[in-house]
C-alpha cells in the first residue's frame, strides 16, 4: 500500500541495504543466466558494467531460487516495483512505466555522455546559454564528419605557426605576456620547477639538430598567425571555423620545419624585429583564444575511439599524420572515422609533485523541464603513475583512468607524498593547495568553474534529453586543471562507476549512493530533509 517495493540491476550493495533500512522491500529479477543477465551497453554510458562487475563479484546470475528468497521477497515479486536502479539506460523502457515509478536514468543522454555527443552539442551552447564552451572545454573535432577533419588538419596547422611563435620567443630569452598561468604546474613542496624553456619535447630527437632553421619559417608562422587573427575578427556566434589560412604556404615544408623545431631541438633564427611582432601577435591572439595559454607549443592532441570507455583506445600525439593514419586518413568513409574524436591536448597542466592527476565530480539531475542541478560537495582525483613528461605520451603519465593505471608499473623514483593507490580526496587536494600558498583556489576558482562547466553542458544538450517526470540520473564529469587552477571538462560519464579502488571512493561512493536517496526520495516527499553533501546548484 505504501509502494515500497523496489528493483535494483547490478553491483549495487549500498543502494539495496539503504532501501532496506527505509523500509523498502526487494522484488528480486528472475535468474536469466550470467550471459542473459548483463543489459546491452548503452551508449550514453562511458563506464562498462563488466569491470564493475568482476571488481564487485557479482553476478545476476546468482539471484537466489525463489523458493530460497526472503518472504516478504516471494510476496511482491509479482507487484509493480516503484523504485528502480538499474545499471544501463536501456534495462529499462521509460516509455512503459507508469507515471509514479522512480528510475535512475533519462533516455537519449548520448547527446552529453558520450564523445561525439559532447563534442557536437556544447558548440551550440552560445545560443542556449551565456558562456564560451572554449573557456572549459578543449577544442574537439569528430574525425567522422568530413568539414570537421578538414577544419581540425587547419587547427593542428594554425597551432603550429603559433607554437613556432612561442618557442622562437623562448628560445630568445623572453617571457610572453598574456599567455602566462600563475601557478607553475611543477610547484609544491619539495619539487624542483623546470623553465618551460627547458621542458623535454614530446618526441625523443631521432636527428641532430643541425644548423638553425632560417627567419623565413619565423616569417610565414608570422604571416599565418595575421591571417588568422584578421578572420578571428569576422566570427559570429554560429562559430563557424574560420576561413582557411592555406594560401601560399607548402604545408608539408612547413610542418617538417616545425617537427624540427618541436621534436629534434632545431634552432631558429630570430631577428629583433621579428622577436617585436611574435609578442605583439601573441598577445592579440590571446585575447581571441582562450585556449592559447593551455595549449602549450608542442601541439599534442589526444585521440579518442568512441566507441570505447575506461581509457581504451586512446592516443596521445604530436603528429598530424599519425592522427589522420589511425583515424583512417583523409579519405576514409565515415562510418570508419566517425569512431574517432579528436581534442586539443592540455599542455599546461596544474601537476603535483609532477604528476598528473584529474578528478571525479558526481552531480544528479531530478529534472529537465525545468532543469534542476545538484552539485557533490565531495569529489576524489585519480593520479597517473609516472611522472607527466611531453617526451614521452604513454598512458602510465598522460591517462588517469583506474583501469589504465592499474596496469602500469609505478615510477622507481615516485615522489613518497603521492598515495600509492594513486588517489586522493578533493580535501587531500585542499591541504596541498593550501601548502603551495593556494588555498582559496578549491572555492574561488576550481568548484565555481566546474559548477559552470557542468551546467553549461547540460544546457546544450537539454532539448536532446527525453524528460520525464519521475527520473532522476547521477553522473560522473572528469576534469583537469590549469597551471591556473582553471577547471577544464574532459568527459561526462552515465552509470559512474561505484565499485570501491582505494580507502578513498570506498568512502564516498557509498556516501553519494546514500546521499542521492536522500535527494530523490527523502527530499521529494519532504523538502525540509537534508540533502547530504549535495548542494542545489541549477533550478531554471
Amino acid at each position: 500500500q505504501e509502494k515500497k517495493i523496489f528493483v535494483v540491476q547490478g553491483p549495487y550493495p549500498i543502494i539495496r541495504s539503504l532501501l532496506r533500512a527505509r523500509g523498502w522491500v526487494e522484488r528480486k529479477l528472475p535468474s536469466m543466466g550470467r550471459e542473459g543477465s548483463r543489459p546491452q551497453q548503452h551508449n550514453g554510458s562511458q563506464e562498462k558494467q563488466l569491470q564493475e562487475e568482476e571488481e564487485e563479484g557479482w553476478d545476476e546470475g546468482s539471484v537466489p531460487h525463489p523458493g530460497l528468497l526472503p518472504p516478504q521477497s516471494r510476496l511482491v515479486r509479482d507487484q509493480v516495483p516503484y523504485f528502480i536502479w538499474t545499471s544501463h539506460c536501456a534495462a529499462v523502457d521509460c516509455r512503459l512505466l507508469q507515471h509514479d515509478q522512480v528510475v535512475n536514468h533519462y533516455a537519449q543522454v548520448g547527446a552529453f555522455t558520450t564523445k561525439e555527443g559532447l563534442c557536437l552539442n556544447l558548440r551550440n551552447l552560445p545560443w542556449f546559454h551565456q558562456a564560451d564552451p572554449d573557456t572549459f572545454f578543449p577544442r574537439c573535432y569528430r574525425l567522422g564528419d568530413t568539414d570537421e577533419r578538414q577544419a581540425f588538419i587547419e587547427d593542428f596547422c594554425l597551432t603550429a605557426a603559433r607554437s613556432l611563435l612561442k618557442m622562437a620567443l623562448e628560445r630568445a630569452g623572453d617571457v610572453l605576456v598574456g599567455t602566462e598561468q600563475s601557478l607553475k604546474s611543477g610547484e609544491g613542496p619539495g619539487e624542483h620547477w623546470v623553465p618551460r624553456s627547458h621542458v623535454s619535447h614530446p618526441m625523443p630527437s631521432t636527428a641532430g639538430p643541425g644548423p638553425p632553421l632560417p627567419s623565413q619559417l619565423v616569417e610565414e608562422a608570422l604571416q599565418i598567425c595575421k591571417q588568422h587573427l584578421g578572420s578571428l575578427g569576422h566570427q559570429d556566434i554560429d562559430r563557424d571555423p574560420p576561413p582557411p589560412c592555406m594560401m601560399g604556404i607548402d604545408w608539408d615544408r612547413f610542418l617538417r620545419d616545425y617537427y624540427r623545431v618541436a621534436h629534434e631541438g632545431a634552432g631558429l633564427a630570430l631577428s629583433g624585429a621579428q622577436q617585436e611582432q611574435c609578442q605583439a601577435l601573441l598577445q592579440h591572439l590571446a585575447g581571441h583564444l582562450p585556449q592559447l595559454g593551455m595549449e602549450g607549443n608542442h601541439n599534442v592532441w589526444i585521440l579518442k575511439p568512441g566507441a570505447k570507455s575506461r581509457g581504451r583506445g586512446i592516443i596521445c600525439t604530436a603528429q598530424l599524420e599519425e592522427v589522420l593514419r589511425l583515424a583512417g586518413g583523409c579519405a576514409a568513409p565515415s562510418a570508419r572515422a566517425g569512431k574517432w574524436v579528436v581534442q586539443k591536448y592540455m599542455e599546461r597542466l596544474l601537476l603535483i609533485f609532477g604528476t598528473k592527476f584529474d578528478i571525479r565530480q558526481w552531480f544528479l539531475v531530478t529534472d529537465w523541464n525545468p532543469l534542476t542541478v545538484w552539485f557533490y560537495r565531495e569529489s576524489y582525483l585519480r593520479f597517473c603513475s609516472r611522472p607527466f613528461s611531453l617526451r614521452r605520451l604513454d598512458a602510465a603519465r598522460h591517462l588517469c583512468n583506474v583501469s589504465i593505471q592499474k596496469q602500469c608499473r609505478p615510477a622507481r623514483h615516485r615522489h613518497p607524498q603521492l598515495p600509492p593507490d594513486q588517489i586522493w580526496s578533493c580535501r587531500q587536494l585542499q591541504a596541498y593547495l593550501a601548502q603551495v600558498g593556494r588555498a582559496d583556489a578549491w572555492h574561488q576558482v576550481m568548484v565555481p568553474g566546474m559548477k559552470a562547466a557542468v551546467v553549461g553542458a547540460l544546457r546544450s544538450a537539454q532539448d536532446l534529453v527525453r524528460s520525464r517526470k519521475g527520473s532522476f540520473e547521477l553522473y560522473g564529469a572528469d576534469f583537469v586543471f590549469g597551471e591556473d587552477c582553471q577547471p577544464w571538462l574532459l568527459e561526462i560519464n552515465a552509470s559512474p562507476t561505484m565499485a570501491p579502488s582505494s580507502a578513498v571512493t570506498s568512502r564516498l561512493c557509498a556516501s553519494v549512493q546514500r546521499d542521492t536517496l536522500r535527494v530523490v526520495i527523502d527530499h521529494r516527499d519532504d523538502p525540509t530533509c537534508p540533502t547530504g553533501a549535495f548542494e542545489l546548484i541549477y533550478k531554471e
